[in-house]
């Protein structure tokens, strides 16, 4: 009676990715600790008695400064409203993600040009020498090396397996790139979500503000028949209700320009991290038939 071989599935192979263990505090911690700079500096710098001639001593979350003859141009800014910290709240938002995806991304760029990093990798597994492409790895720390590396230590298993056919190898090793991919891509991602809506949402953060003060401007306007005096009035009113206006526009702009910077880069290197797995593929497919 002839022996009945089992099957042999592709997934005899486990993973060598690791789940990434973060910590993502940044996201709520920062929001919450930038608006209240935000005020800090609005109350306490632009909002300083010493900005104003004849400075409100009795308010203390909002002092009535207006119509105060403020001494200094950021006085002016104070007097654009309670939209003005928030805005500023805003930009420093717009920074600090600005910062922690820098070095987030550049962290996971790593070291040396992607493209040349891959040739080497390619010239050793041409040679069969795939401990060097490991070392390759080891060197550039970054998101690609971090997958190839994944994919080159199930390359390794699949070369001295000899149950599997070729086609269950090759799927190992793509199983192994897509989890390692998995893993690598939701962290370069992540917290863009706050520059995206920044982009947005500071310009109508901007107008609000601009709005505000235009109502209060042209109420105080229909109760003065002061002819010149109210014309300036009404002037000035405008003036300050357009601090926000250019808050708001100069946010939204830092925020959209380094919101591209950073896909751009993210789509960099999502383009070598494919480019690791089709290397990977091909290179075994020809030499381990």
């Amino acid at each position: 009676m002839a022996d009945i071989k089992p099957t042999v599935t592709a997934t005899k192979a486990s993973t060598h990715a690791q789940p990434k263990k973060s910590s993502n505090a940044i996201s709520w911690i920062a929001p919450v600790a930038c608006i209240i700079l935000g005020y800090v500096i609005w109350r306490f710098v632009f909002g300083s008695p010493n900005n104003f001639e004849k400075p409100d001593l009795n308010g203390w979350f909002w002092p009535d400064h207006h119509k105060l003859k403020p001494n200094t141009g950021i006085a002016k800014m104070y007097e654009g409203g309670i939209v003005v910290p928030i805005l500023i709240g805003a930009f420093f938002i717009v920074i600090t993600f600005v910062i922690e995806r820098f070095l987030t991304i550049q962290k996971a760029t790593g070291a040396g040009n992607i493209g040349e990093f891959l040739r080497k990798v390619q010239y050793h597994l041409a040679n069969k020498d795939v401990d060097k492409a490991i070392a390759e790895c080891d060197k550039q720390k970054g998101s690609v090396g971090n997958v190839m590396k994944s994919g080159l230590r199930t390359y390794k298993d699949m070369i001295a397996d000899t149950e599997l056919s070729t086609d269950q190898k090759l799927l190992n090793i793509q199983k192994s790139i897509e989890e390692s991919t998995a893993l690598e891509l939701p962290m370069l991602e992540k917290n863009l979500v706050f520059l995206s809506t920044l982009a947005s949402v500071a310009t109508l953060l901007g107008l609000l503000g601009t709005v505000l003060g235009m109502i209060k401007s042209f109420s105080a306007l229909g109760e003065d028949s002061g002819g010149s005096t109210a014309a300036a009035e009404l002037s000035k009113g405008i003036s300050e209700a357009l601090f926000n206006t250019a808050l708001g526009i100069g946010t939204s702009a830092v925020a959209i320009i380094m919101y591209n910077v950073f896909t751009t880069r993210i789509d960099a290197i999502t383009f070598g991290i494919d480019e690791s797995g089709f290397t990977l593929s091909q290179s075994f497919a020809s030499l381990y038939k």
